[in-house]
């Protein structure tokens, strides 16, 4: 798939995205929460929809990601491609900001958790993204 060239003018044109980190930070000038943007804004939201159970959101009941639930079934293939396959389907749901390129889940048997790297790029931008955590039971 070819892109075309991107000029900084067309850069102004394409939408911004913001949000409220997840620490509730505060700026030390304005003494007001601070803000993410534009890629970070995305990495923390496909974070916090992964990362997030059916249910949790109040009027939502569909809004999230199963991966919790599972993290508590034999750690095998069969599981790791459950995962991949869960995770794949909740960010087409509810992240439409993003392309998935590429998505690895690694067991780690001796810690028993799960390594995942994604890697997206934002729609109509030429910006590829990682982003790396680990799923392990609480």
């Amino acid at each position: 798939m070819a892109l075309k060239p991107i000029t900084g003018k067309d850069f102004k044109k394409s939408r911004s995205f913001k949000d409220i980190p997840v620490g509730f930070t505060k700026n030390p000038f304005t003494k007001d929460i601070t803000t993410v943007s534009n890629d970070q804004a995305i990495k923390q939201s496909v974070k916090n929809i992964i990362l997030t159970t059916p249910g949790e959101k109040p009027f939502l009941p569909n809004f999230g990601c199963r991966v919790s639930k599972l993290l508590f079934e034999p750690l095998d293939p069969f599981l790791i491609d459950a995962i991949q396959s869960e995770i794949l389907n909740t960010l087409q749901n509810h992240e439409s900001r993003i392309a998935v390129r590429k998505l690895v889940c690694t067991p780690d048997y001796d810690d028993n958790a799960i390594s995942v790297e994604l890697t997206y790029q934002i729609v109509g931008l030429p910006i590829v993204e990682n982003i790396t955590f680990v799923l392990q039971r609480p």
